[in-house]
C-alpha cells in the first residue's frame, strides 16, 4: 500500500508537540475508506531514520501512524538525537526530567487529534521501542487504546526519580483493558530477567489480556542501524505487531 505523510503541531499542557503522521495514500482505491490508528512512540532519540522507517512500514499495512516528539518540552521542534554518547546522555536526562503525567497529556492530545480525521475508523492502538515501549504500555492505561505492542519496554519494572516513577505504570496495570503484546530480548541488560519476571507476574495478577514473547536478542534488535540490529527478529517483530493490530483494530 502506498503511503503519504504530513506534520502536525498539537497543543498540550506542556507546550507545542510536533507529530509526524503517516497513512495510506489517498487514491481512487482508498477513497472513502477509514483506517485505524497507531501511536508509535520512539526511543529517547525521537524520530530518527529507523523510527521513521518503522512508521512507514506500519502505515503501509493500512494504519494511520502518529509519531510524537516525546521530549517536545525539552528540545526545539525537529530535534533528533544521535545514536552516540552525547545523544544517549541527553535522551536519558530528558527521560528523567519529564513526568509520566506529561506523557499522559501528550497521548490524550494525539487521541483527540486523530478523532478529527475523516479517514479515521475510530479504533486506536499504541506501539513503541525501548523508552517508547514503556510509553506504549503507559498509553495502554487509556481506555481508548484497544491494542498495544511493546518492544523491549524500559522503566516499567523500576522507578526512575520522584518526578518520573516508572513503576507507577506497573501499579496501574489493572487499568489496561485492551490487548497487550510484550516482546523482549533475553540478552537485554536494560530489562534483566528479574525485571521481566516482575512485569509478567504483575500482568498475570491483574488479569490483563496479554501475550509474552522472549527472543535471543539484545536491546534494540529492531533498530535497523548499528551492530545490535537483527534482521530476522525485526521481520518477526513486525509480523507479530501487524497481526495484533489487524486482528484487534480492524
Amino acid at each position: 500500500m502506498l503511503i503519504q505523510d504530513h506534520q502536525i503541531d498539537l497543543n498540550t499542557p506542556t507546550g507545542l508537540m510536533r507529530c509526524y503522521v503517516y497513512r495510506p495514500k489517498a487514491t481512487n482505491e482508498t477513497a472513502g475508506k477509514k483506517f485505524p490508528a497507531i501511536i508509535l512512540y520512539s526511543e529517547i532519540f525521537q524520530q530518527t531514520a529507523p523510527i521513521r522507517r518503522s512508521a512507514q512500514i506500519m502505515a503501509g499495512h493500512g494504519f494511520i501512524v502518529i509519531v510524537p516528539e516525546v521530549f517536545h518540552e525539552l528540545n526545539p521542534i525537529g530535534t533528533v538525537l544521535g545514536y552516540d554518547d552525547a545523544g544517549r546522555d541527553k535522551g536519558n536526562a530528558d527521560k528523567v526530567a519529564k513526568t509520566l503525567e506529561a506523557h499522559d497529556t501528550d497521548t490524550q492530545a494525539m487521541i483527540d487529534y486523530v478523532q478529527t480525521l475523516d479517514y479515521y475508523s475510530g479504533k486506536i492502538g499504541a506501539m513503541g521501542f525501548c523508552l517508547g515501549g514503556g510509553l506504549a504500555y503507559r498509553a495502554a492505561l487509556h481506555p481508548a487504546i484497544a491494542a498495544t505492542s511493546c518492544f523491549y519496554a524500559t522503566d516499567i519494572h523500576s522507578g526512575l526519580t520522584p518526578s518520573n516513577p516508572g513503576n507507577e505504570s506497573l501499579t496501574r496495570t489493572g487499568d489496561i483493558k485492551g490487548e497487550l503484546q510484550m516482546i523482549w530480548g533475553k540478552q537485554d541488560p536494560h530489562i534483566p530477567a528479574e525485571g521481566r519476571a516482575k512485569v509478567y507476574q504483575n500482568l498475570v495478577e491483574k488479569g490483563v489480556n496479554f501475550t509474552w514473547h522472549e527472543f535471543n536478542g539484545v536491546h534494540a534488535f529492531m533498530r535497523d542501524e548499528g551492530d545490535r540490529y537483527d534482521a530476522e527478529l525485526q521481520l518477526l517483530g513486525y509480523q507479530m505487531a501487524i497481526g495484533l493490530f489487524r486482528r484487534v483494530l480492524y
